[in-house]
C-alpha cells in the first residue's frame, strides 16, 4: 500500500506596502492666514487677515524636495493710524527647497512678492521680494495641511522713498494630483 501524500505547508508571505508618500506632482488648494505690515515713516502700518489660493509644482528626490508655487490672496488690510490706506491683494512666485520626512514636509522658500493697494492716497501695485519657511503634512489620500510663514518686502511704495515689509503666517490645505 502507497504512503499518503502530504501536501507541503507554504508559510505566508507578508506584504510590506510603502506608505510614504511621494510628493512629486502638482497640487491647488486654499490658505487663510494674518498679516503685519510696517512701514520705514510708520505712516502705512497695518494688520488683518488673509485669505487666497495657490498652485504649484513638486519633485521628490527621497530625501530632498524642490518645487515652484503661486500664490494670491486678497485682503482688507486698513494702513494708517486714519485708514488712509490700504493692502487689497498680495502674491507670490516662489521657489521652495526641503527636507522629506516621509509624512511631513519641511522647507525653506523664496522669489518675488507683489502687492495691491491705495498707498499715499493712490492706488498702485508694487514689486518686491519674499523668504520663508514652511511644513506640509500628509494626510493621506492626495491631501495636505500645512503653515508657512513669509517675510515680504517692498521698496519705494507708492513712488516714494517709504520702504513696507509684511510678515505672514498662513494655514493651508492642498490637494495633490
Amino acid at each position: 500500500m502507497a504512503a499518503p501524500v502530504t501536501e507541503p505547508v507554504v508559510a505566508p508571505v507578508a506584504v510590506v506596502v510603502d506608505v510614504t508618500p511621494d510628493w512629486t506632482g502638482f497640487y491647488g488648494g486654499a490658505q487663510l492666514g494674518y498679516g503685519s505690515i510696517n512701514s520705514t515713516d510708520g505712516v502705512a502700518d497695518g494688520n488683518g487677515g488673509l485669505g487666497g489660493v495657490m498652485a504649484g509644482y513638486r519633485y521628490d528626490f527621497g530625501t530632498f524636495i524642490t518645487g515652484i508655487e503661486g500664490d494670491y490672496s486678497w485682503s482688507n488690510i486698513n494702513l494708517g493710524d486714519n485708514h488712509d490706506g490700504s493692502l487689497d491683494a498680495l502674491y507670490h512666485i516662489k521657489l521652495q527647497a526641503g527636507a522629506d520626512l516621509g509624512q511631513a514636509f519641511l522647507y525653506g522658500t523664496a522669489g518675488w512678492a507683489g502687492a495691491e493697494g491705495n498707498f499715499n492716497g493712490q492706488n498702485d501695485s508694487v514689486n518686491g521680494w519674499v523668504a520663508g519657511v514652511g511644513a506640509d503634512y500628509d494626510m493621506g489620500n492626495n491631501w495636505t495641511l500645512g503653515a508657512e510663514v513669509l517675510y515680504n518686502s517692498f521698496d519705494d511704495v507708492a513712488g516714494t522713498d517709504v520702504n513696507a515689509d509684511a510678515t505672514t503666517l498662513m494655514l493651508r490645505a492642498a490637494y495633490r494630483f
